[in-house]
């Protein structure tokens, strides 16, 4: 009997994995770190603070959220070419709303009121992915690539080809602002800024903290926890790891998919409104780097292009690895179009790592 208990034992326990696909697991966070510890040295003291570190992830909390919508697409085996104009088409709807109201309305109302149309926007055109690609089996590429056009051609007739400024009273405070200043002969101050400083007083304050990171944390926080903890985060794997399997089980993978692409819709249309705030303007085109920076992000962190796999941790690391390396570049002075030649490098890195460790696990 113990003998059988044992041999149960050795059986029950998971492969261990060889050096190389640990390597392969942790490669992004690997290569990350190698990043700061190379700037830090090329770029010295204005790369490696807290402030500039607080820059790139401020900087990056829009490209992190509509990247986390694209997660979800990825993961169930399709890809959303049109997250990044549905956020430009939702600043425009938002900051044309916003304008409407009158000068003296709480703040509040106003957002929430942009928020509010530009979400409904969004909605609408996620549905119009999600029925093309489960109800009508168009291709996602094709069906995306459909609202690409849609959504570029909405914003700019609605904005004239011009960024619509958003003349709302202390909302780009709110999205460059701060909890908390520090400056040493004041102390902290909370919620607020330093009034009436001399220049050199403004020069030593210490900002900490972003409204807009705490933005982007909560989101990631809230759709990992959705992707990795509940029915639907198991039905997305589902579905991108073996579509007929997932039909087979019971899985309602049309209704599924609709859900999918509308969760993208929703992560552009947050993107597009933090966009807003932080820009004080709404424009057709802010969205449109981010097209391929979304999949490389998503990519980057893990995630593979036949689906059934990813986190939303990895496509954290991946929009990090492509700030800090954006950010690095500029301190260091180096050629602006270096940094689309070696995003672009990274990128082919990934999927062949990624491919590698496939055929280790085989």
């Amino acid at each position: 009997m113990a003998t059988l208990a044992s041999a149960s034992a050795v059986a029950s326990r998971p492969p261990k994995r060889s050096f190389l696909e640990v390597l392969g697991s942790i490669w992004a966070w690997l290569f990350l770190a190698l990043l700061i510890i190379t700037f830090s040295f090329t770029g010295g003291k204005a790369f490696f603070s807290l402030a500039n570190f607080q820059n790139i992830l401020a900087n990056m909390s829009i490209l992190t959220i509509i990247a986390i919508g694209q997660t979800y697409v990825i993961i169930s085996g399709g890809i959303d070419l049109s997250a990044g104009w549905i956020m430009g088409m939702v600043s425009v709807v938002s900051a044309i709303v916003m304008n409407y109201f009158a000068p003296g309305t709480p703040m509040i109302v106003i957002v929430l009121a942009g928020a509010a149309v530009g979400l409904v926007a969004a909605w609408g055109a996620g549905l119009v992915n999600g029925l093309l690609v489960a109800r009508l089996n168009v291709p996602p590429f094709i069906a995306t690539l459909g609202m690409f056009g849609i959504a570029r051609g909405v914003g700019f007739l609605l904005s004239g080809g011009l960024p619509v400024p958003v003349r709302v009273r202390g909302i780009g405070e709110l999205g460059n602002g701060y909890v908390a200043q520090y400056l040493p002969e004041k102390g902290y101050i909370f919620f607020e800024r330093f009034t009436g400083l001399e220049t050199a007083q403004m020069r030593a304050v210490v900002n900490i903290l972003p409204y807009v990171l705490i933005v982007m944390v909560i989101t990631l926080l809230i759709m990992h926890l959705v992707l990795s903890r509940s029915r639907f985060g198991l039905h997305t794997y589902a579905i991108g790891g073996n579509k007929e399997a997932a039909l087979r089980a019971g899985i309602p993978v049309a209704r599924t998919t609709i859900f999918i692409y509308m969760v993208s819709a929703t992560m552009a249309a947050l993107a597009g409104l933090v966009y807003n705030v932080r820009f004080t303007n709404g424009a057709a085109n802010s969205g449109e780097s981010m097209v391929l920076d979304t999949v490389a992000a998503v990519v980057i962190g893990g995630a593979s292009l036949f689906g059934g796999s990813g986190t939303v941790i990895g496509t954290f690391i991946g929009a990090l690895i492509i700030a800090v390396l954006n950010n690095g570049l500029v301190i260091t002075r180096v050629d602006p179009y270096w940094q689309f030649i070696s995003v672009g490098v990274v990128i082919i890195v990934a999927v062949l790592i990624d491919q590698a460790r496939e055929k280790l696990a085989r």
